[in-house]
């Protein structure tokens, strides 16, 4: 689905079908947590948030970002260890609720917009899964030289552009790479230095493609 039909989906559901709960949440604090099977599906409505992890010594990870019309939920992680994820609001936002096992069941009102979701919930899946292999490869990669430049590679063509705002903190990107911040903070010197990217601020361009 295109903004347009997320955006009309979103508003005809949310006046038509009780299978959906819309809810707001203010920066920093918890949205959901993947500890218990809800099957719960979400759709960020506006604003970000982090899915977030900590171990058993207190070490954060930032496992994935979200941002405005992205899905999330535990029907993406197999809960395998026990350490909770959980998602966290980066900024004031609304996400939509609902549970994965209603898709199998027509609402009351039989909405269209609800139809609409059950007919393309595998597109939204397939899109998820695609999603999480990339974050698979990037992560693999060994040197947080390569994780650096895949990440920014990432980024660039989403943007369709060589030019793009990293959507983090320095201390969060190192989060999410699973690196070093002194290490990637030494890297990122060295790229600009050999003329691999351009830095000001949050903003990157890339020189070598």
């Amino acid at each position: 689905m295109n903004s347009i039909e997320i955006d009309n989906f979103i508003n005809a559901c949310l006046s038509n079908c009780n299978k959906m709960q819309k809810k707001s949440f203010k920066k920093d604090e918890i949205i959901t947590t993947y500890i218990e099977k809800r099957n719960q599906l979400c759709i960020l409505i506006s604003g970000s948030a982090d899915l977030v992890r900590y171990d058993s010594n207190g070490n954060k990870t930032i496992v994935e970002h979200f941002n405005k019309y992205d899905v999330f939920g535990e029907i993406f992680y197999i809960i395998a260890t026990n350490n909770e994820l959980f998602v966290k609001a980066r900024q004031e936002c609304e996400v939509l609720f609902f549970s994965y096992d209603s898709l199998k069941h027509k609402c009351k009102q039989n909405c269209k917009f609800h139809q609409t979701l059950t007919e393309k919930i595998y597109e939204l899946v397939l899109d998820k899964v695609t999603f999480l292999n990339t974050r698979v490869e990037l992560l693999t990669k060994r040197s947080i030289r390569d994780k650096l430049l895949g990440y920014f590679s990432i980024l660039s063509a989403r943007n369709f552009s060589k030019t793009f705002s990293i959507p983090f903190s320095l201390t969060d990107l190192a989060d999410y790479l699973s690196i070093d911040r002194s290490a990637m903070m030494r890297e990122m010197k060295n790229l600009k230095d050999e003329g691999f990217i351009r830095k000001s601020g949050s903003r990157i361009t890339l020189l070598y493609r």
